[in-house]
């Protein structure tokens, strides 16, 4: 459906996004550099990696780089984890000093790490403690309170509706659901049906999550549920240009262009370069592979095995920039593959 004849764009409080594809928190993956590609490329909106609610572990170097926003348009939106209403409460007043305009709480994440800790998708397993921090949170600040959850925390106690009921009777302002629940973590296939009875059940907007990768499938996954917008969490990695894609075709009802190979290589680059900036030479170039290795998976898929390994090998900015102006100017692999670098 041409976006002409689709919904207006939903809004968070005084917040109007700029498309109906947003970029889902991810921890190690949604730092500045990825979400202002992701935003430059077409995201809506960007929400931060998950920030731990104990303000007494915000000294590390990892949590000083999350909260890091500087230079970042509005609306900034930060997510915080935690399992205590009232040290959730402080988060959020203290990083709404900092320059959040949104905050997002976790009751998502399903990593055991987090649950073990009573936090992220855990926490849907006690919806009167659910109510208690989202009404503690929502009353810290002056700014929009978003929620991010799942369907709920096992196939018998798919409680996502009735956490969609609790988080608008507190107020809050959006909520983005994905459609798993915890005990599937990633695995299966994500279910749209509970996300389109929870859109039917609340006047809040909602963002349908879960196996968004592709244009048409998120123009399906709106259409099935109703959602006021998608959030795409793995499908962008490697693959900012999603974004792009996604509001090409909700426009205009066809696919667009995929980037031509100028393009990649001008849009690699300046990642690489952002990182080796944002973290420093050396934490800069080892979470480049990450983000390269994601890249090939999905745009070399013959040989990203190879490709991957003959990039982990390198060792400085030089020899990473050089390696992806070859990956586009030659045919073949990499000089690097064959055990040589650029300095």
């Amino acid at each position: 459906m041409p976006m002409s004849l689709a919904p207006s764009l939903p809004a968070i409080g005084p917040h109007r996004l700029t498309s109906r594809a947003i970029l889902a928190p991810m921890a190690g993956v949604t730092d500045r550099p990825f979400r202002a590609l992701c935003r430059r490329l077409g995201a809506g909106l960007v929400v931060g990696e998950m920030v731990t609610s104990d303000p007494s572990l915000w000294h590390t170097r990892k949590s000083r780089l999350r909260m890091d926003h500087r230079g970042e348009p509005g609306p900034r939106s930060v997510q915080i984890a935690g399992g205590d209403a009232a040290m959730l409460a402080e988060a959020a007043r203290l990083n709404a000093e900092r320059g959040a305009e949104i905050i997002d709480i976790n009751m998502g994440c399903p990593a055991k790490k987090v649950c073990n800790k009573a936090a992220g998708s855990a926490l849907l397993r006690d919806e009167a403690l659910v109510a208690e921090i989202l009404e503690a949170v929502v009353a810290a600040v002056d700014i929009p309170v978003t929620l991010k959850i799942r369907t709920g925390w096992c196939a018998e106690s798919n409680n996502g509706v009735r956490v969609a009921r609790l988080a608008e009777a507190a107020g809050i302002q959006a909520l983005a659901v994905h459609g798993r629940h915890r005990q599937q973590r990633y695995q299966g296939q994500a279910e749209y049906d509970t996300i389109a009875e929870i859109k039917s059940r609340v006047a809040i907007p909602v963002f349908a999550n879960g196996d968004i990768d592709s244009a048409t499938k998120a123009a399906e996954v709106l259409d099935y549920t109703g959602a006021d917008a998608v959030m795409v969490g793995r499908g962008a990695q490697g693959n900012p240009w999603i974004f792009r894609e996604i509001d090409h075709y909700l426009a205009h009802g066809q696919e667009s262009a995929p980037p031509s190979a100028a393009e990649r290589q001008q849009l690699l680059g300046e990642h690489l370069g952002a990182l080796h900036d944002f973290y420093g030479e050396v934490m800069g170039v080892r979470i480049a592979r990450k983000h390269l290795g994601w890249y090939l998976e999905r745009h070399e898929p013959d040989d990203a095995k190879s490709l991957k390994a003959a990039f982990n090998r390198l060792e400085t900015p030089g020899a990473q920039h050089h390696f992806v102006n070859e990956l586009f100017g030659l045919e073949g692999l990499p000089s690097a593959a064959n055990g040589t670098s650029a300095a």
